[in-house]
């Protein structure tokens, strides 16, 4: 009765406020994570599945942005609510908040729609002060468990609602347990902790400037206040930044009671996961500590105990947290990130999510769940992030070189394989200097002792991590694997100085200074001195990614074809499974030793003649380039040639030439040292050349089409190049599908032109041969003008392919190379606002790197149906850099495009996205 009068007292709160904004743990569920957060739907559906789970409630999502729209104050109504709530959970655990007698403590955490681990706030113990610590006594009969909590809670109370810097707190703790002699802080005696407890208060004000609060609703008013503001430290925005999670959706604030590890060896807490988050393996994995709460794991601070060992040391909770564990992932049907705590004999569940895993473990597990019939196939392809796939393809170390570097000596030493993958550069002590080095291009390895929520920032730019202490669920190895980063955490082989920017390596005189180079092998946990060459992955050993990219073909609707201007590129991109060749840049044929002199020749001649001669002589180069990409563009089941698309010459041909600048130099020294006259007449003529070609914009200049109608031979050349290639390899046997691309066309009647040129090429080879060759004629969309008057374009053309590179610098108005340089990445990072620590955003994003959609976007949407509503028959596709970036992936399948080309490597991102899309994008409109 008592509880449902009070359940009354949180309903009539409710009533009296504009809306809802505390849910008790009963009455959430899963499905209510943009409320309640991920942790506040997870200890919901736990609650109503009648787990052990102590009780709680949780203030929403809508009331931390509500917060914030309200200059930082509670919204109306949420104190109230609540003050009610708490009086429900006072009545569920028959325990009084802020009473001396059976004390109720609670821990305040936050919990983001998306999982964002270690990046906010967390105050455990809360309700204590110099009252309740003597119930506190008086309830368990252990003095020592009792003032741990309180020192406990001032040190954590203290860092994230005080602000007060930590190492003030742990300077003092290391001092008492030398005092003590002992090494743990579990050791320090009762006694000692009273005093610990007396000055850690005085740090507390003395730091702060006012008395440390007793006032246990203070308390829980200024750390709610401190969950929501978290929110929005740094740490926070850098990480939602890298993972592109919206800025908009706050974080919800979980009010618990506490259930204690703490209480002697009966007791502890742990984090474990359903499946081994690095390998994917289907066991448990985790760690636990006797005798600790939950911030002792996570932050490394004592190596914790793998969960198996927790079947040795408390079997039947063991049993009883396995068969928790497998009920969880069945239900969710996902590997399970859970927190437990264990109070003298008693598990409670205190969180389940799914759980951050490497690009390795998150293949395996949905692979082996379809396999389990778990899930479904199209629900794993929905799962695995296509940026995963491509980190599954990145270089490893060699494994020879490794064996090279052990034998010199060069292993410092071995910790855990936290998470895997190769990492080599300069090693940074601190993520600040991280920050900046990585920003400016460098590769860093950050080492830390052990890494904490204050350093994402230097860990989001750096290639991988070292930590001196804590295991496979320490904050280092959580973020690592949530970043795709190798780390080696607990290296227990080295001591960090944090003071002096180096490691020393236990048992040796080695040590290793900030800047020096360093390789670690987040797999293996190995760290060497020095750079170990890296390899690449055989992709035919990726077992489990092969098959849920078979499946993802079933699904797809776009077809994935690669950019590849070599033979070799060709063949790497088909075992990757594309299905043609989107772009092949004839100009990189060019810049090759033995050819660039007969180019540069045929750029500096003064008659027409002089340049067919030269031409004449790159031609068997240029047929010979043509049939090893016809020859490699084969469809290994099928044998039957697939589609390549070669776009002629684009580039000015002031390119091929040495620099301006560079001549002039030459010139100039030669000039004035009254040398080697020769080479003086031909640095003349060059550099008059060269200076004769320069243009005050030449991305806007002399180059694509217009170079070939003023200079036709040199697309006779490569045309007639092309299609002689074409009727080679066809002569063998195989079927081949020369596409023909013309650069930058602004205007249907340049396309005209060119196409009236290249046909009559196309006759003449016909005509030597006996026989036509079968060949289609497209051109690049790159200009806005192009895609204005794609209607009038497209009837001149057999396919469109949008080179979205330079679509997107025309549209901008941005030189690529000049504002990525200047000032785009600060319009993306965000512009220093004066007078305040915010930034102002300009791009969400960087619009060479994902399709700007509203801009951009929209003159590919309009090209396209401009296009088909002319030629009906078009072929569209897409050859610019967006073609591998998953968001630019599904605008392409949602404007209807055939096909995407992108880089090699990315060709099974490719391959995953566009299934993504074609099974999402549905899901999305509804």
């Amino acid at each position: 009765m008592t509880q449902q009068i009070t359940r009354s007292e949180l309903d009539a709160a409710v009533q009296q406020s504009p809306r809802k904004w505390v849910y008790l743990f009963s009455e959430g569920n899963a499905k209510m994570r943009d409320l309640l957060g991920g942790k506040g739907a997870g200890v919901s559906e736990m609650t109503n599945a009648g787990l052990p789970v102590p009780p709680g409630f949780t203030i929403t999502t809508e009331a931390c942005n509500a917060y914030y729209d309200t200059g930082k104050q509670f919204p109306q109504g949420m104190w109230d609510q609540a003050l009610a709530a708490l009086k429900v959970v006072e009545q569920q655990t028959s325990k009084g908040f802020g009473k001396q007698e059976n004390p109720l403590l609670v821990s305040v955490r936050s919990g983001a729609k998306f999982s964002m681990p270690g990046m906010m706030d967390t105050v455990l113990n809360l309700g204590i002060n110099d009252e309740t610590v003597k119930g506190l006594v008086a309830l368990t009969n252990d003095e020592r468990f009792a003032y741990d909590a309180y020192r406990r809670f001032i040190q954590m109370f203290s860092k994230i609602v005080l602000d007060i810097e930590p190492r003030n707190f742990e300077e003092v703790l290391e001092r008492y347990k030398e005092e003590a002699g002992v090494k743990t802080d579990a050791e320090i005696p009762a006694a000692s902790l009273k005093q610990l407890v007396a000055e850690f208060k005085q740090i507390a004000e003395r730091q702060s400037g006012q008395p440390f609060p007793t006032d246990v609703y203070e308390q829980l008013r200024k750390a709610i206040e401190a969950v929501f503001s978290s929110w929005n430290n740094k740490r926070a925005i850098d990480y939602r930044n890298f993972n592109k999670i919206a800025h908009t959706l706050g974080t919800a604030v979980n009010v618990q009671s506490m259930v204690f590890g703490n209480m002697g060896s009966d007791s502890g807490t742990g984090v474990a996961f359903t499946r081994n988050p690095s390998t994917g393996e289907h066991q448990l994995y985790g760690e636990y500590l006797l005798n600790a709460q939950g911030e002792d794991v996570v932050a490394g601070i004592r190596t914790p105990s793998p969960i198996s060992k927790l079947e040795q040391e408390l079997p039947e909770v063991y049993q009883q947290f396995l068969a928790i564990a497998q009920r969880l992932e069945k239900h969710y049907r996902d590997m399970q990130d859970l927190e437990f705590t264990v109070e003298h004999g008693h598990l409670y569940m205190l969180q389940t999510r799914s759980g951050k895993r490497t690009a390795q473990a998150a293949v395996k597990i949905a692979v082996d769940m379809v396999e389990e019939g778990l899930i479904s196939e199209q629900d794993a392809i929905k799962r695995v992030d296509p940026t995963q796939v491509y980190q599954l393809l990145l270089p490893r170390f060699d494994e020879e070189e490794k064996k090279k570097a052990t034998a010199a000596g060069r292993l410092l030493a071995k910790g855990l394989n936290a998470s895997p993958g190769a990492a080599a550069g300069k090693a940074i002590f601190d993520a600040d200097t991280a920050e900046e080095m990585g920003k400016a291009g460098v590769a860093v390895v950050l080492v830390r002792p052990e890494t904490s929520p204050d350093d994402v920032h230097g860990m989001l730019v750096a290639k991988g991590i070292l930590t001196a202490r804590g295991g496979a669920t320490s904050h280092a190895a959580v973020v690592a694997r949530g970043l795709g980063l190798p780390c080696v955490a607990g290296c227990e082989g080295i001591r960090v100085s944090e003071e002096e920017h180096l490691f020393r390596v236990v048992g040796t005189t080695t040590l290793l200074r900030e800047g020096d180079d360093i390789s670690i092998d987040g797999a293996t946990g190995e760290v060497f001195q020095g750079i170990i060459r890296t390899e690449a992955p055989d992709y035919d050993k990726e077992v489990d990614l092969k098959k849920l990219l078979t499946w993802a073909d079933t699904y797809r609707v776009l077809g994935v074809w690669a950019n590849a201007d070599y033979p070799r590129d060709a063949k790497r991109a088909v075992s990757f499974g594309a299905e043609g060749i989107g772009l092949c840049r004839t100009e990189h044929m060019f810049m090759e030793q033995e050819r660039l002199p007969i180019v540069q020749k045929m750029i500096l001649s003064k008659t027409k003649e002089e340049r067919q001669a030269a031409l004449d002589l790159l031609l068997p180069f240029q047929r010979s380039d043509f049939k090893g990409i016809f020859e490699s563009m084969v469809n290994p089941q099928t044998g039957e040639g697939y589609p390549v698309v070669i776009r002629l010459i684009d580039p000015p041909l002031h390119e091929f030439l040495p620099s301006y600048e560079e001549l002039l130099v030459d010139v100039t020294r030669l000039e004035v040292n009254n040398e080697n006259p020769t080479l003086l007449a031909e640095k003349r003529q060059m550099l008059e050349a060269v200076g004769s070609m320069r243009e005050m914009n030449p991305m806007l200049g002399l180059r694509g089409c217009r170079l070939g109608l003023l200079f036709p031979e040199i697309n006779v050349m490569q045309t007639r190049a092309i299609l002689e290639a074409a009727r080679e390899v066809a002569q063998q046997g195989t079927t081949v599908h020369p596409k023909i691309m013309i650069p930058l066309v602004g205007h249907v009647n340049e396309l005209k032109e060119v196409r009236r040129q290249l046909e009559a090429v196309a006759h003449e080879i016909a005509g030597e041969s006996g026989g036509a060759i079968a060949y289609k004629f497209g051109t690049m969309i790159e200009l806005p003008r192009a895609a204005l008057t794609a209607d009038q374009i497209a009837p001149v053309a057999d396919f469109f392919s949008f080179g979205t590179n330079d679509l997107t610098q025309t549209t901008f108005g941005f030189s690529r190379d000049d504002a990525e340089g200047k000032f785009l990445l600060k319009y993306v990072d965000g512009l220093e606002e004066p007078g305040s620590k915010d930034k102002v955003k300009i791009l969400p994003v960087n619009p060479f790197q994902t399709l700007d959609r509203d801009g951009v976007g929209q003159l590919v949407r309009m090209a396209v149906e401009k296009g088909r509503k002319a030629n009906p028959q078009i072929e569209l596709g897409i050859c610019g850099e967006h073609g591998g970036d998953p968001d630019s992936i599904e605008f392409c399948h949602m404007v209807g495009l055939d096909y995407v080309s992108c880089s090699p490597f990315r060709v099974p991102v490719a391959r995953l996205a566009a299934a993504q899309a074609a099974l999402t994008v549905g899901e999305k409109d509804k």
